[in-house]
């Protein structure tokens, strides 16, 4: 094999990367051993680029060096701060394209040049352009963006192929929440409807729950927590530990020792939790989730009671008030038929495998819909009155893509000769509460009376999910394309190949010695959250660790490595 196609599940809390074998959809180990690799990147005080599970482990120990759920940020011009240089959102995300590229190829022993990447499926066009811009910066052609919900229908479906029904797709990861509403038959996977919300997922749950731990410590202790960032971040960082042990048992303990109040002030703080408690705490956020998934219903034309079963998607799901949110409204137990996690970049693998026309997948289809109402800036004439910013559909969401809708516009003023396009993505009458995608001066429109002149504005929305706007000034025959070039966030190809020379320039930790910065961060992180003698064992075992990383011997390294993540697995677990 010369080179392969992969699956990319580039997420808000975790990535994977996947491929098919021997038509079974496999999602590829890191350089740990470990299917899933952290979204995150921190650099080190020797300008080290850190990326996957080392950074994220850094998330409480420096904060202020480590960025986390940047996905949220794709298709804007937000610059995120990691002390020794600032990154956007896509040369971060670049980042961990690399990383899961060298992984796939470590895995499969062959160039890894192409892969399809998944996004929400409420994500824009901006932020699927970005997505396109993160991977070209990574060396990585991406074929196919798709979105997530139906990645994960991919991968159901291929197990469900001989089978007719009809399913609702609840895809809850750690920043995004989308609603699908597919049905299957022989093969065919019909997209039927699409909802969500791209910025809802597991770290709301976290921040909610965080939140609430630090009003009671403020009011029982009347600490600042505010004048340390790195109290705050321990705080997360339990707040999300606390969640996971919950999704298992009804209490759970949090304790935090020593937690920094700026000018060398500390204090502890300890408190029980049970999922009952929680559940309050999360009500907000779960309610969040019930207008996705109504409108997606809705948009289906169906009632709970016709959908034959709903699919648990995304870690997140694994809350149990997530899943009694499920039953309550579609009065059934939602399903998990395949690993929360990994669905999405098995569905990934599944695309990959059709586009590469693999014979273990010749006989699945799938059909998608385009998740936003998108259109133009319009006016009228009302009396006297002009009326601007009214919003005028051309393609309406849930159209079955790829599609291309036309519709006629004409000039409002005499001698009119050049119109404004500006072109926008939302479900709202006024253009102000849309998102505007970006604007095009058409000039050159001949002369004439308010009214007299046309033009065509035709939108193409391909399979991707990606906009191209043509707009034909129809007396002339002449025709004009729209490129977005003052979008946030989006980058043009001399942008792109000179954020991949920022890029190659930067200093990176070896791969093979990932492990040993992975178990350092790992131990100290936990270090600042013991105390007593847990935490003298703790840093006797990384004294002694550090100490063979000095002597430069590998079964000594590899041994001493072992043991301490062992004793950090073990503490972890009391």
């Amino acid at each position: 094999m010369k080179n392969a196609i992969v699956g990319i599940d580039l997420g808000t809390t975790f990535s994977l990367v996947s491929t098919l074998r021997d038509g079974v959809p496999v999602v590829l180990p890191n350089a740990l051993g470990e299917l899933l690799t952290p979204s995150a990147v921190s650099i080190t005080d020797d300008g080290t680029v850190l990326i996957g599970a080392p950074a994220r482990a850094r998330a409480t120990t420096h904060p202020t060096r480590t960025a986390l759920a940047f996905k949220r940020d794709m298709g804007t011009d937000k610059q995120i701060d990691l002390g020794l240089r600032k990154m956007s959102p896509q040369e971060l995300s670049s980042l961990v394209l690399g990383t899961l590229k060298r992984d796939a190829e470590a895995a499969l022993g062959c160039a890894v040049e192409e892969a399809v990447i998944t996004v929400p499926a409420y994500f824009g066009d901006l932020q699927r352009q970005a997505t396109k811009d993160a991977g070209a910066i990574a060396g990585l052609k991406v074929e196919r963006i798709i979105n997530e919900p139906t990645a994960a229908a991919l991968a159901y479906g291929l197990h469900e192929r001989n089978r007719e029904l009809r399913a609702v797709v609840l895809d809850l990861g750690g920043g995004t929440f989308d609603v699908t509403v597919l049905e299957i038959i022989e093969g065919v996977i019909e997209i039927q409807s699409t909802a969500g919300d791209a910025r809802l997922g597991g770290e709301d749950f976290d921040a909610a729950l965080a939140e609430h731990v630090i009003a009671r410590i403020k009011g029982e202790q009347r600490a600042d927590l505010d004048r340390d960032p790195r109290a705050r971040a321990r705080i997360k960082e339990a707040a999300e530990g606390a969640k996971k042990r919950l999704s298992e048992a009804e209490s759970t303990r949090v304790a935090l020792v020593d937690l920094p109040l700026g000018g060398g002030r500390t204090t502890s703080f300890e408190l029980w939790l049970t999922r009952e408690q929680v559940d309050d705490v999360w009500a907000p956020v779960l309610e969040r989730m019930r207008g996705p998934i109504q409108r997606a219903l809705r948009d289906a034309s169906l009632t709970p009671d016709r959908i034959d079963e709903v699919l648990l998607v995304g870690g997140s799901t694994r809350m149990p008030a997530v899943a009694r949110l499920a039953a309550q409204m579609f009065g059934r137990l939602p399903l998990r038929k395949l690993p929360p996690d990994e669905a999405v970049a098995m569905g990934a693998a599944v695309q990959a495998a059709l586009k590469t026309g693999d014979a273990a997948v010749e006989d699945m289809v799938v059909t998608d819909v385009a998740p936003f109402t998108m259109g133009i800036s319009s006016s009228t004439q009302l009396g006297t009155q002009r009326v601007t910013g009214i919003y005028s559909p051309i393609l309406e969401r849930g159209t079955v893509i790829p599609a291309s809708r036309v519709e006629r516009f004409y000039t409002v003023g005499d001698d009119q000769q050049q119109i404004l396009i500006e072109v926008y993505q939302g479900e709202h009458s006024l253009c102000r509460d849309n998102v505007k995608l970006g604007e095009y001066q058409l000039k050159g429109l001949p002369r004439g009376s308010a009214g007299e002149q046309g033009v065509d504005v035709r939108f193409t929305y391909d399979m991707n999910g990606i906009l191209e706007v043509d707009m034909t000034i129809v007396s002339l025959g002449k025709t004009e394309t729209l490129v977005i070039e003052k979008s946030p966030g989006r980058l043009s190809p001399a942008q792109i190949k000179a954020a991949r020379d920022a890029m190659a320039r930067l200093k990176f930790h070896p791969r093979d010695a990932l492990p040993n910065a992975t178990a350092l961060a790992r131990a100290d992180a936990l270090f600042v959250e013991l105390s007593g003698p847990d935490r003298e064992a703790l840093g006797a075992a990384l004294a002694v660790f550090r100490a063979a990383l000095e002597g430069q011997d590998d079964r000594e390294i590899e041994t001493r490595r072992d043991r301490l993540n062992g004793l950090v697995e073990s503490l972890r677990r009391r």
